[in-house]
């Protein structure tokens, strides 16, 4: 892979790359309608709970029980009516989630906590309306309304730390361009929506532009960033015959692609659904609190039923006492607790660990994480910074200063969008001196006049090719640690080298050293070459490594 390649330099590349910018409105709707659906249920719980908060203080004041409670006496004429009109909103408005999610539960044959709360907040609310009505007992309005602005906060802290896991499938989502080149028969483009390209399709792909789908490379050659998608820090280079995937970022050549796999078999969407199936796994709490919903709505009913029975067999109280103390007991039997603890312990362990770096996708995983005895690394940004940095110039005959060599090569190198001239750019600083000419030299390099003298930055195969002579073991060694170099000739002299990798972080170092400290064996798993794999593992002290493994394969080798 160490090839400096620069097919199709030059500015005028950069902007045909700007006039694609495509508008992203128009990707994988699943994914936004997903997104979208739990952003207005978010609002939805959220609307929901304020409306019933502001209900529930009225609610409570006018509740003789409450004013019992406190000792004071708020009871004026017609009181009771307000009190029921004021409460069937809040059963209606604020319990319709509930009613309607018994009513689910219940199709499904699946009575979990939605079926309790339903239970209760009804059995509140009808036997409560009922007493207004002339039946003796008391007004458990109050119950009703904080039972249920419970609950409603408990769904909606729920909802919002799924949504912001969801945000992550959005990232991936945006990977993909909005619309693509279509190369029709006569071999003239026209601008589709993405979605509309079909198996067999041909799509030009210009510099700097995202790959549209996954498909095969039928003319062109360039190189390709991929790895938001496979980890290759590297760019990897591509020509006919070559498959490239949708999402990845079409470097410095033009490519025409033949798609061959498009929506759900996409690369793409087969990760994304590795994310969406994690972030739907529910944790054991959350089974466990299900589980007990179920249990406990039987335990409701049942022990409801048994004090009816009690009372009206065993101790021939009338009908009025009786149904007091089996409403009692039903309501009793709703936890108001489960229903708000574990949605808040789930919210705010999820929050905690994003502060400190942690995307929590699977909760059962979480949890079980005080048993581990391994952790799995990947490279590319995670032990690594992800972008490509100078780390070796290479001087072979001191004609030149080791700051005139980086300058030349960045002179060159403004013209360029490839990665691994953003690294070079950014070493050598503002202060660079503008090509008085420019040229690609078509797979292995650029060349120009700086200041008057002729520069090429070339690849390794332009330099033997030529048969020029530089210190082999030195460049060599430096190759073997993953790094990518490239050839500075000034006036048809090889005057020296610069090498490029993915450094490493500082923080990495003591990350490491602290897991083997704890017990734990270390290992990296990653899509980038064995070669650049193995060195990063030597340097940080990992125990053991997967190199060359794509996305869709990192799950069976952690199995």
């Amino acid at each position: 892979m160490n090839q400096h390649e620069h097919h199709n330099h030059g500015k005028h590349g950069h902007h045909q790359g700007e006039e694609m910018s495509h508008d992203h409105s128009s990707h994988d709707h699943k994914d936004h309608s997903h997104h979208d659906h739990h952003k207005m249920m978010v609002e939805d719980f959220k609307f929901r709970f304020w409306w019933v908060l502001a209900l529930t203080i009225p609610i409570l004041a006018l509740s003789p029980m409450i004013q019992d409670f406190l000792g004071v006496d708020w009871r004026f004429t017609g009181d009771t009516w307000i009190l029921a009109a004021l409460s069937s909103v809040v059963y209606f408005f604020g319990g319709w989630p509930f009613l309607s999610g018994l009513i689910d539960e219940l199709k499904e044959k699946q009575p979990g906590m939605m079926t309790l709360i339903a239970l209760a907040i009804t059995v509140a609310y009808v036997y409560s309306t009922a007493v207004v009505f002339g039946f003796e007992g008391h007004l458990l309005y109050w119950e009703l309304s904080t039972l249920v602005g419970i609950m409603l906060l408990g769904h909606w802290v729920e909802m919002r730390s799924v949504m912001s896991a969801s945000a992550a499938l959005e990232k991936l989502a945006e990977l993909l361009p909005g619309n693509a080149l279509r190369v029709k028969e006569d071999g003239s483009t026209e601008d589709v929506p993405v979605e509309e390209l079909q198996k067999g399709d041909k799509v030009l792909i210009k510099p700097g532009e995202k790959i549209p789908a996954d498909g095969i490379v039928v003319k062109g050659e360039s190189s390709v960033n991929e790895a938001m998608l496979t980890g290759e820090s590297k760019p990897v280079s591509k020509a006919k015959e070559d498959e490239v995937i949708g999402g990845s970022v079409n470097g410095e050549g033009s490519l025409t692609v033949e798609i061959n796999k498009t929506g759900d078999d996409s690369f793409l969407s087969q990760v994304m659904n590795l994310v969406r199936q994690a972030q739907e796994s529910k944790s054991k709490t959350q089974d466990l609190a299900n589980r007990a919903a179920f249990w406990l709505t039987i335990v409701a009913i049942s022990a409801g039923a048994l004090t009816f029975m009690a009372w009206s067999l065993f101790t021939g109280q009338e009908l009025s006492f009786t149904m007091n103390r089996t409403v009692t007991v039903m309501i009793i039997a709703c936890p108001h607790a489960l229903g708000l603890a574990i949605p808040l312990v789930v919210a705010v362990s999820t929050s905690l660990a994003a502060t400190n770096g942690f995307l929590i996708r699977n909760r059962v995983a979480f949890e079980q994480a005080r048993n581990l005895q391994a952790v799995i690394f990947d490279k590319t940004g995670t032990l690594t910074h992800g972008t490509f940095t100078v780390t070796d110039i290479l001087n072979f005959n001191d004609e030149y200063s080791d700051e005139e060599i980086l300058t030349f090569a960045a002179s060159l190198e403004t013209n360029s969008e490839h990665p691994l001239a953003k690294g070079i750019l950014e070493k050598a600083g503002d202060d660079i001196p503008e090509p008085e000419e420019f040229n690609s030299i078509t797979g292995k390099g650029i060349e120009g006049v700086v200041n008057g003298t002729a520069v090429k930055v070339v690849s390794p195969g332009f330099v033997r090719e030529q048969k020029m002579e530089y210190p082999a073991d030195q460049v060599e060694e430096i190759s073997s640690q993953g790094k990518t170099v490239v050839f500075v000739i000034i006036e048809d002299k090889l005057c020296g080298a610069i090498a490029l990798g993915d450094e490493i972080r500082e923080e990495s170092r003591q990350a490491i050293r602290q897991l083997h400290e704890m017990g734990l064996e270390c290992v990296m798993l990653t899509g980038d070459n064995q070669q650049t794999a193995d060195y990063v593992a030597k340097e940080l002290g990992i125990d053991q490594v997967f190199a060359e493994v794509l996305p869709d394969e990192k799950a069976d080798k952690v199995k």
